[in-house]
């Protein structure tokens, strides 16, 4: 089983930098479900992508033009969106702020550090 620690503590996981001013942090984990922190700079562009998981994600700060199967919105902190498995879909941050995406199964690639 892939699995992360019972107790996470953020200051003690690493912060990679994806470039273009996002940054991702893999927090708790199993096989089944995942829980991601990721911070953008204003203007960041999380581009358009689909993947075989389902994701849901909750705005913790700012504000971003979420994009979903073509449909966009202007989600700000306390806002949130699904997304259903293999659905396009993509963001822009209209500040700077962060997202809290939850994905089932989790995203092996990004243990991987991809």
């Amino acid at each position: 089983m892939v699995a992360s620690e019972v107790f996470v503590k953020a200051g003690d996981v690493k912060v990679e930098d994806l470039g273009g001013g996002i940054k991702r942090q893999v927090l708790g984990y199993g096989d089944d479900l995942m829980l991601v922190r990721v911070q953008f700079q204003k203007g960041a562009v999380g581009v358009l992508h689909r993947h075989d998981h389902r994701q849901v994600t909750y705005v913790e700060a700012g504000s971003f033009e979420v994009e979903i199967d073509g449909e966009k919105s202007v989600l700000k902190a306390g806002d949130c969106f699904f997304v259903p498995k293999n659905l396009l879909h993509g963001c822009v941050a209209l500040e700077e702020g962060v997202l809290i995406d939850v994905f089932t199964p989790h995203r092996e690639e990004f243990l991987n550090g991809k």
